[in-house]
């Protein structure tokens, strides 16, 4: 099994970010691998440890992303490879579409990513990646199951979803998605593209022996101007289909009131906070 990770590094959510009118502040902001993304990676490294094979890392981002490449290699993936996002424009479409210019030649088994990014809140990058693959993708993994068509024929197909194209696939991934409060089982023939929900697994973290050789593990950068120029991407297809007209950290919460009076009067006074300031259709 060749499994594929797709990684991004984004801010710590849990320390305080600054938000200017150039975008957020970097000098004093700590970086982490997307949390997201560690379930996808965790995911890989088990199903590395029961099937065989090998886990490539794959971000696309500034030099200082190399980072979280680095804890990938040292949590236990094999190769790492960064995509400078330095030609790039901020355009979802044009970084799905110049990472799967690197995928593709690599022809991973199993594609594995974070459900989102915490930063941005978006999640469709990895989506992209999989249409312009024309692979099978689920969404919000909580189990996933690696089996051979004769494992997956004698499960009972009652409750089972089976993507199109399933007769002729070696190897399938048999997919329990969250899907807001319940969930569903979904039969993908592979290779396919999976994103992970919180919940799929517990993360490792990376250990002494594991950070030693990181740095002795293949990490390769790629640029923007060699996938063009080596006819892998063309140029018109990194074009920016969105743009970013501003970026506003959210508005400062307002101080509390306190409503005096017995609970009618404070309840009538609620209500009447709620339709006039609030504006709430009560």
């Amino acid at each position: 099994m060749k499994i594929l990770v797709l990684l991004k590094q984004t801010f710590d959510t849990e320390e305080k970010i600054i938000v200017t009118a150039a975008g957020v502040d970097e000098k004093d902001a700590k970086f982490v691998i997307n949390p997201y993304d560690e379930y996808a990676l965790e995911e890989a490294l088990r199903q590395r440890e029961r099937l065989g094979g090998e886990v490539i890392a794959v971000t696309c981002g500034p030099e200082r992303s190399q980072d979280a490449l680095r804890t990938a290699l040292a949590i236990g993936a094999d190769e790492a490879i960064r995509l400078d996002s330095g030609s790039l424009p901020d355009d979802g479409s044009a970084v799905a579409a110049a990472l799967a210019a690197i995928i593709k030649p690599l022809s991973p088994d199993l594609l594995l990513a974070g459900l989102f990014a915490v930063d941005s809140g978006a999640g469709s990058v990895a989506l992209q990646i999989a249409e312009r693959l024309g692979l099978p993708h689920a969404s919000s993994a909580v189990k996933l199951t690696i089996l051979t068509a004769d494992e997956l024929s004698s499960l009972p197909k009652e409750g089972l979803l089976l993507e199109a194209g399933a007769s002729s696939a070696v190897r399938f991934a048999l997919v329990e998605r969250d899907i807001e409060g319940d969930t569903e089982t979904v039969s993908l023939p592979l290779p396919a593209l999976i994103t992970a929900q919180q919940g799929l697994n517990e993360p490792r973290y990376p250990s002494l022996p594991g950070i030693m050789k990181a740095k002795r593990k293949p990490l390769r950068t790629a640029t923007l101007q060699e996938l063009v120029s080596s006819g892998a991407l063309s140029a018109e297809s990194v074009s920016p289909r969105t743009s970013r007209s501003k970026l506003l950290p959210p508005p400062p919460r307002a101080a509390g009131k306190r409503l005096p009076g017995a609970p009618a009067e404070q309840a009538a006074s609620l209500v009447s906070l709620l339709r006039e300031e609030a504006k709430l259709p009560l």
